[in-house]
């Protein structure tokens, strides 16, 4: 396996931000595509991958891809797939699917299809009339476009943003993999102040301070192809010994969440000593309205209440007045916001200087993002280690 064929799965408005993460892992050929970026590699990309990207969702091992317009196609171009060289005689390997656009629309028609012609190509290797089913999991999934079926196995398992650290959740929580994205897409440096005045159960906080330390996100969890037999496990402890050896825990970093809610913040607290960085983010109970910093430069990144439900909607309102009102006087700051209020710039009274479509879930929100002046020469926006309380 010199070369695979790999697809990350990204959210939607994220394609742009996973393949700068597959390319700064090392990997070129590099294809971006709605919901994807396809990209190929040694075996060893599918434990890097796994372990390294903060953004997409899933990795999978790209297994095919032909039109298909009719049940014989599918069957017939499925069965042609190297299956048995990924799958071993006792995987268990179910099949999901999805359609979009495609002649072939019946769903659970061709999972069956699917499922038949993987069968028939195990049996000519193994030579057996079933398969128990009882081993590792190859989770196959066809997918329909505009007739164009694509077969993969899913590598991960779980999806990536379950880093293994948020074993609570408040309400509405903000998946890791978009707190990731939001803080790459700010181009944050570790060297700079970073403040979530409405950091909820604590995930921005988190993510920044594990990219801050250069710490893989996927290192205290497991994958579904470490079980693979075709994956020797001498790849992924490589992979994971890599990981330790640049991790740069020593970093100082200034980073700050703060809520008015006194049970979520012991949340965040709680599930950033579960993710290794209890100690390089200061939590402190506070309303957005005490928003104050000693430093002259920095970044504010947040994502508020959306106001949802019409019982919450005047308070979020005057809650973005008051987000308006206090960011203004941090005036050499940078701000991030994500919000699905379509008035957000009214009430916050200024215009972003960049929008970005983005999704949270299934709910469709713009980054609102508000560039400050870059500080006028390196480190002059530290303060010291006494005012260090003070962020």
């Amino acid at each position: 396996m010199d070369s695979i064929e790999l697809i990350a799965t990204a959210t939607f408005g994220l394609e742009a931000v996973v393949a700068r993460e597959v390319r700064e892992l090392g990997y070129e050929n590099v294809v971006v595509e709605n919901g994807r970026v396809t990209f190929r590699a040694a075996a060893g990309a599918i434990c890097r991958a796994n372990l390294w990207l903060r953004s997409a969702d899933r990795v999978l091992v790209k297994m095919g891809e032909f039109p298909a317009c009719s049940f014989e196609e599918l069957f017939e171009n499925t069965r042609s797939l190297p299956w048995p060289d990924w799958l071993p005689e006792n995987a268990n390997f179910p099949v999901r699917g999805k359609s979009i656009n495609s002649q072939l629309f019946s769903i659970s028609d061709c999972q069956a299809i699917v499922k038949k012609a993987v069968v028939e190509k195990m049996k000519q290797r193994y030579h057996l009339p079933w398969f128990e089913e009882t081993g590792p999991r190859f989770a196959i999934e066809v997918a329909l476009l505009k007739d164009v079926a694509t077969l993969t196995i899913d590598t991960s398992g779980v999806g990536l943003h379950k880093r293994g650290y948020r074993k609570l959740a408040s309400t509405a929580p903000l998946k890791e993999t978009l707190a990731a994205a939001m803080i790459n897409l700010s181009r944050w440096h570790p060297e700079r102040v970073l403040i979530d005045p409405l950091c909820g159960s604590g995930t921005i906080p988190i993510e920044a301070a594990l990219i801050g330390l250069n710490l893989a996100p996927g290192i205290n969890r497991e994958f579904a192809a470490e079980a693979w037999p075709v994956i020797p496990a001498r790849l992924w402890q490589k992979a994971r010994q890599e990981a330790k050896e640049v991790a740069c825990r020593q970093h100082k970093l200034y980073i700050r969440g703060t809520d008015i809610d006194r049970d979520v913040l012991s949340l965040a607290r709680y599930h950033a000593r579960l993710a290794g960085v209890e100690q390089h983010i200061h939590w402190q109970q506070s309303p957005v309205n005490m928003l104050r910093s000693r430093h002259k430069y920095g970044y504010i990144i947040c994502n508020p209440p959306y106001g949802q439900r019409l019982e919450d909607l005047a308070s979020v309102e005057q809650l973005y007045r008051e987000m308006g009102q206090v960011f203004k006087t941090l005036d050499t700051w940078s701000y991030y916001v994500l919000s699905s209020y379509r008035d957000f710039e009214k009430l916050f009274r200024r215009r972003a200087d960049k929008k970005r479509k983005l999704y949270n879930g299934r709910i469709q929100c713009n980054y609102y993002q508000f560039f400050g002046p870059r500080p006028p020469r390196r480190n002059s926006f530290l303060a010291t280690d006494s005012e260090s309380t003070g962020m």
